[in-house]
């Protein structure tokens, strides 16, 4: 088990990105949190096996379609097992 902190900076807010970060978290089986950021970023928490996190890691440095991610900062933290789903903050 992994567990990372992640900042999506560019065109991340107005694009369906929280929504889609959920269903591709859902998806990989990732555990956390994603929300939108007053400095117009978007912020996720993900934990869950190593493969499936920098699975969506790869995801969120990309997001959907309508989307542009011009920077993805990631920090990665000791895993604390607190989250039974993935969900919107």
């Amino acid at each position: 088990m992994i567990r990372v902190q992640l900042v999506a900076v560019g065109r991340v807010q107005g694009v369906s990105f929280r929504a889609a970060a959920i269903k591709r978290a859902r998806d990989l089986g990732v555990v956390g949190w994603v929300r939108n950021v007053e400095d117009g970023s978007v912020e996720a928490v993900a934990e869950g096996s190593e493969a499936a996190v920098r699975e969506f890691v790869a995801w969120m440095r990309v997001g959907p379609p309508a989307a542009r991610v011009e920077e993805l900062r990631v920090t990665q933290d000791e895993p604390t097992g607190e989250f039974d789903r993935f969900y919107r903050a």
